[in-house]
Parts: C-alpha cells; sequence; structure tokens
C-alpha cells in the first residue's frame, strides 16, 4: 500500500530542479500561430509521433544542466493514463534520451499493471475516469538520483506525488522536466 504524501511533501519537490521548454496554452483560450505550433508539437509527442526529435532534446538538455554527473542519473517518465498510451509515447523516447544524455533508463522499472475505472467525487459532482495501477522495481530505485520527465505540468500535483512515491523507496529525486507548462493566462 501505497504512503500518502503530505503537503510539506509536495512543497519540498516543487522547490526542486523544475525546467520546461514552451509555454502551453490550453485549447480554451485563443493562441496565435505560435502558440499553435506548440501545441502540436506536443499534441505530436503524446501520440508518439516524434519519439526521436523529442528525445534527442530533452537528453540534451540533460547532458547540458548535469554534464558528465548524467551517467550517475535515473530518467524516468511520469506514466501516461493507459498502458498503451504510456509505450506509444515513452519507450522509443526514453531510449533516444537515455542513449544522448547518458542516463540509465527507468522504463522497463515502472509498470502499468492494469487500467481500471475510478469514480472521483466532488461537492459539486461525481466524475468518472481511468486511471492506473503502477507498478515499480523498489530495488531499481533504491539510492538512486531520479529526474523525473512528463509531456505537460500545470499545477504539479502528478509530478509531486510520483516523486514522494520514488522517495519513498529510498530514491533521491533530483526534480522534473517537461515539454511545457500550462499557463491559464496568455495575451496574444
Amino acid at each position: 500500500m501505497e504512503k500518502q504524501a503530505s503537503e510539506n511533501e509536495y512543497v519540498k519537490q516543487w522547490s526542486k530542479y523544475m525546467k520546461w521548454f514552451f509555454d502551453y496554452i490550453p485549447t480554451k483560450q485563443k493562441a496565435d500561430d505560435n502558440q499553435w505550433k506548440i501545441r502540436k508539437t506536443i499534441w505530436d509527442f503524446k501520440n508518439g509521433k516524434c519519439p526521436l526529435q523529442a528525445g534527442a532534446f530533452i537528453g540534451n538538455a540533460i547532458l547540458k544542466q548535469f554534464g558528465t554527473e548524467a551517467k550517475n542519473i535515473v530518467f524516468a517518465c511520469i506514466p501516461a493514463s493507459t498502458s498503451i498510451k504510456n509505450e506509444i509515447r515513452y519507450k522509443d523516447f526514453s531510449e533516444v534520451v537515455c542513449r544522448v544524455s547518458g542516463t540509465i533508463n527507468a522504463y522497463d522499472a515502472i509498470k502499468i499493471e492494469n487500467d481500471r475505472l475510478a469514480i472521483h467525487e466532488n461537492e459539486h459532482r461525481k466524475n468518472i475516469d481511468t486511471v492506473n495501477v503502477v507498478n515499480f522495481d523498489h530495488h531499481f530505485f533504491k539510492k538512486k538520483k531520479v529526474l523525473l520527465f512528463d509531456d505537460i505540468i500545470t499545477l504539479g500535483y502528478s509530478y509531486a506525488r510520483f516523486a514522494c512515491e520514488l522517495e519513498h523507496m529510498g530514491a533521491n529525486v533530483l526534480g522534473g522536466i517537461f515539454l511545457g507548462r500550462t499557463i491559464e493566462t496568455y495575451n496574444n
């Protein structure tokens, strides 16, 4: 059973290294041509259409940030919503990132065992979502320096929850790297 992280643990995760490359404008907002290109780039990544380019881009960014220390860092992607999406999005991408940067690939140490429906309730409505059950190779992560990746960071709760889970296993999460960061206010 997973240990629940406290708000203080989340705040600790949010104070670590955080790097993103694009400001992502949600589709509910108007966007200029440049923002549409960013949306398309991120959507293509999510659909597994550019693993080599995205992998080289992120791998080089890691190498630039961490230099030769990258060889001592585990690169771990925060899982997608289903096992199929996770494989499409991250399998080839992770291999390229690790080949370019020299980091250690955690793709096979994080498994989505099954997808299941979950009912989320709040005071206004019930929401049914598909969520995943993630299993980790605890031994693989113990005493390792880990850099997390996700395509988009919005509020950072998914990142912080995942980072806390790894640290409860004995990993040292260095921070996160993201293609984009959601921004709610955009003036074009």
